[in-house]
């Protein structure tokens, strides 16, 4: 039986994941090699994690010889979504428009920023997105 996809990649998944998406596809012992550089992680640790996510739905795999490649199903388009979604709803009462106060507000956003999200703003609304 499939595991049920939680709303939101764990800090385990997501740096996985990162690994995925920066590589395209990538082994269990790739995945435990690029993040032991950072992290001290098992092997069996990383397969495990690895596993479950199959089972929700975030990785794919083939078969090569006796090991299997993993490659990411969930885009970090997507992954950014989801929990950019979850922070409004939780600290923003799910105003988009009061993230980028807090934002203008708390994180030193340059003029320059600024115009670029407003060169952004612009070019969606005149392309209908």
């Amino acid at each position: 039986m499939a595991r049920k996809q939680s709303h939101q990649l764990t800090e385990a998944e997501r740096r996985i994941m990162d690994v995925l998406w920066d590589s395209g596809e990538a082994s269990v012992q790739d995945v435990t090699d690029a993040l032991t550089q950072d992290h001290q992680l098992a092997y069996t640790t990383v397969l495990t994690t690895i596993r479950i996510m199959a089972e929700k739905g975030y990785v794919g795999f083939r078969k090569e010889g006796r090991a299997h490649i993993y490659h990411p199903l969930l885009s970090q388009d997507a992954a950014r979504k989801t929990a950019l979604g979850d922070v409004m709803k939780a600290f923003f009462q799910g105003s988009s428009q009061r993230l980028a106060q807090h934002l203008v507000e708390n994180e030193n956003l340059t003029l320059e920023d600024i115009e670029r999200l407003r060169a952004e703003v612009i070019r969606r609304s005149e392309s209908g997105e």
